[in-house]
This record gives C-alpha cells, structure tokens and sequence, in this order.
C-alpha cells in the first residue's frame, strides 16, 4: 500500500504543486504551495483520528489532502476536476488499489466550493481542512494599499485553530482577528459559501460545525 510519506517524497506531485502555485501566483492568488497542503493534510489527519476512523481511511485523507490542488497547474477554473484526474492517472500508474485511489479522486473532486459535496468521509475531512487555512501568512501581495478582499481577510488574521470539542460533537474554526485590517462583514462576504460547506462536511462526520471570531460564536 502506498504511503503518506512515500507521497509526500514523490518528485512528480513536488513538481506539480510547486508549479500549480507559481500558477496561482501569477494569478494574485494567495498561497497554495507546500505550507497549506501540508497543513491540510495534517489537519485533515487530525479531524479524523480525533473522531476514531481507521488508519488507513486516515492515512487516505492525507494523501487527499496533500494532492488536492495540483490540478491548479491546468486552470484555475474546474482545478478540482482536474487535479482527482490527474491524481488518478499518478495513482494508479504507482500501483495504488482502485477502492483506494476512488475514494482519494471522489475528494480531490468534490473540495471545491463551487462544485463540492462532501461525497465520503475522506471528502469531508478534506473540505473542512482546506476551507479552515486561514492565516496571514498566506497573503503575498506586501502592498496593503491594493488589497483585494482575499488579502485583506487572511492578513487581518492572526491565529487560527480548528478544534474538535472534548465530547467530539463540535468542530470549532476559531480566529482572532484585526478588525482595522478586516472587518467580520467582510469574513461573511467571502467566506459564507465556504462555512456552509464546512457544515455539511462536519454532519457526514456527526459534528456541528461553529465560527468563532474574537471569542465571539458568528456562527
């Protein structure tokens, strides 16, 4: 069976995201590269160990959660399609069981939030752990003066925990942000769709998902 880490060591899928971010780069996107897949595979990880699935569903997740942007090296438009094609075809071509490799592409293809569901439980741990990498240091543009929105609401934040309450009922994205750089009307003008997802991704996952800004429950 493959490996998380033999995926995370495969030059091909270093290749692809590397160059999926210059991509997005050139676009005015904020980051996409090694930091925020890595950090949504760990939290991918993390959702699903905390609510007790299997090593292996887990370990599934990650690698979802690793290769879910790399169709953002064809177009930005449709990136999710494109990247559960392409990590098919990487895949199989490594040996990967077909049970396994479905359920890892049925992710990748369903995290966007312009086309998502959460299809399976691997999907779910996905969405959730993409759409809660939230975080300053995400931005690139340096210049505050042309912040579009995007910039302005991951450079206002400046800590960010995604938590899953002790009685295991809660899913929790709790932020702290500067209201002079960001104002929280802003975080629900871009980021209503996405928490709506994040809903049903944590009900697949028998959890309620909740948005806490400055301590204070939004929704």
């Amino acid at each position: 069976m493959i490996t998380f880490k033999e995926i995370k060591k495969d030059s091909q899928i270093r290749t692809y995201i590397k160059k999926a971010d210059e991509s997005l780069g050139a676009l005015g996107y904020t980051e996409h590269s090694f930091a925020h897949v890595s950090i949504v595979a760990e939290k991918a990880r993390y959702i699903l160990e905390t609510m007790g699935y299997p090593q292996r569903v887990i370990e599934l997740a990650q690698i979802a959660g690793y290769m879910h942007d790399i169709g953002n090296v064809v177009n930005r438009v449709d990136h999710a399609q494109s990247g559960a094609v392409m990590a098919f075809r990487i895949l199989d071509k490594l040996g990967v069981d077909p049970d396994e490799i479905a359920t890892i592409v049925s992710a990748i293809g369903n995290h966007d939030e312009n086309t998502a569901f959460p299809v399976n439980e691997v999907a779910a741990a996905l969405i959730l752990a993409d759409k809660t990498d939230v975080r300053f240091t995400r931005v690139r543009n340096r210049d505050m003066a042309s912040f579009d929105i995007h910039d302005r609401v991951n450079y206002a934040v400046k800590e960010s925990e995604t938590i899953i309450n002790e009685e295991k009922t809660k899913i929790i994205l709790n932020l702290t942000i500067d209201t002079e750089a960001s104002s929280v009307m802003d975080y629900f003008e871009i980021f209503l769709g996405r928490m709506i997802l994040c809903k049903k991704a944590a009900e697949k996952l028998a959890l309620r998902f909740q948005l806490v800004i400055n301590g204070q429950k939004v929704l």
